[in-house]
């Protein structure tokens, strides 16, 4: 497989270069990134609508990568409960190497084709949840490995990757390839391929949950009241919603600890 995230940077003599010039050179490609995303909506739907209905059965969804990759996971996953309400262990980030890698990388973790599903079945994982692997190269074992036990083992199983026709995408029912091309530094996907992927991930979980119930307009009524910025745009939710002040939406607040059941109990 050629993979293109691995080509020669079109820009050349970087170590050359004034600080502005490479500053400049950098936002070209990466305005190229969502242009790439763009070609790769209607996959992400086919993987969004398949994953929704997986989550209103009741099921999990898991990630798992290497690297930056699954760095990426890990921070998604881990932003949905405060965001949106949900339980912690609803998207589920896992990363070759384990937690420890998140900020200390492990060698050759990603190497390890049996891994992935030895984490996965370590957190639960049962048929009918969500795998989702995420590889920049498209090619990482660790990844690979863990799609295809997880498939044979009645998974639902997608993928987001930056190349074309690689081994992750071959083991996924859902595949998603965004095809940024060469990086800016040769071969550094934590740079375009690594943006594509999160922007990929930010529609997966932002379009599940809107899905699921858990936005009311273009507000994040379920978030948790986890410090006072985020009191205060509870409270401000309130006041525009139900036309009160900001006194008693801020006691209302605090009597039902969130946006949600304030609007529920209101409601009813």
């Amino acid at each position: 497989m050629f993979a293109t995230t691995e080509s020669d940077s079109r820009h050349a003599d970087l170590d050359r270069r004034t600080t502005a010039d490479l500053l400049a050179a950098m936002n070209t490609e990466d305005q190229t990134v969502p242009l790439a995303v763009a070609a790769a909506l209607p996959a992400i739907e086919h993987l969004v609508e398949a994953m929704v209905a997986a989550l209103q059965a009741g099921k999990r969804v898991f990630y798992i990568g290497a690297g930056t990759s699954g760095r990426l996971g890990v921070v998604d996953a881990s932003e949905l409960p405060p965001t949106f309400g949900v339980p912690h262990e609803l998207f589920t980030g896992l990363i070759a190497g384990g937690d420890g890698a998140i900020r200390k990388a492990v060698e050759f973790a990603e190497d390890d084709e049996a891994q992935a599903w030895q984490d996965l079945q370590a957190h639960g994982a049962q048929p009918g949840d969500v795998l989702i692997g995420i590889a920049a190269s498209g090619r990482t074992p660790y990844v690979v490995g863990g799609l295809r036990q997880a498939r044979a083992a009645g998974l639902l199983t997608g993928c987001v990757v930056c190349n074309t026709g690689s081994a992750v995408a071959a083991e996924a029912e859902f595949p998603v390839e965004v095809v940024v091309g060469p990086e800016f530094v040769t071969g550094s996907t934590r740079l375009k391929a690594g943006t594509a992927q999160k922007l990929v991930l930010n529609m997966i979980s932002t379009v599940a949950m809107i899905r699921l119930g858990r936005v009311k307009g273009s507000r994040m009524v379920h978030m948790q009241l986890t410090n006072h910025k985020l009191i205060d745009r509870g409270t401000r939710m309130l006041q525009a919603e139900l036309g009160i002040d900001s006194d008693q939406a801020a006691a209302l607040l605090r009597q039902y600890g969130s946006v949600a059941a304030v609007l529920a109990a209101r409601t009813a």
